[in-house]
């Protein structure tokens, strides 16, 4: 079982974040649980976890750090993302804007004044 639980720590702490993460975006888990949790996860693989003598343990405590560590990045890649994408926005306003305004008026061929009649 060790082997196995090694084999695939990291698919398996990478899914349990995923979950957690996405849980914590929709509202199910409030955010700073997540950010605490983590905080907790990476002091007790620190100071705990990585010296235990049973491997299987020494497996689900890193396992339960990396998860918790990736889960906090899910908010923040979506803040992250999230400002990015609206400053995207406001930037392709403006420069919209900028063409709008320093467009000139072109007459359309209807709209010329007659030439002056000589008479």
């Amino acid at each position: 079982m060790v082997q196995r639980l090694h084999r695939n720590r990291i698919k398996i702490a990478l899914w349990v974040a995923v979950i957690e993460g996405l849980l914590a975006l929709i509202g199910v888990i409030p955010r700073w649980f997540v950010f605490v949790l983590a905080a907790l996860a990476v002091a007790f693989w620190a100071f705990a976890a990585r010296n235990y003598k049973s491997a299987t343990s020494r497996q689900l405590g890193w396992i339960f750090a990396v998860s918790q560590a990736a889960a906090v990045l899910v908010p923040v890649v979506w803040y992250l993302a999230r400002w990015v994408a609206i400053i995207a926005i406001a930037a392709i306003a403006v420069i919209a804007l900028v063409f709008l305004f320093m467009e000139r008026d072109h007459p359309t061929p209807g709209d010329r004044p007659a030439p002056p009649s000589s008479a």
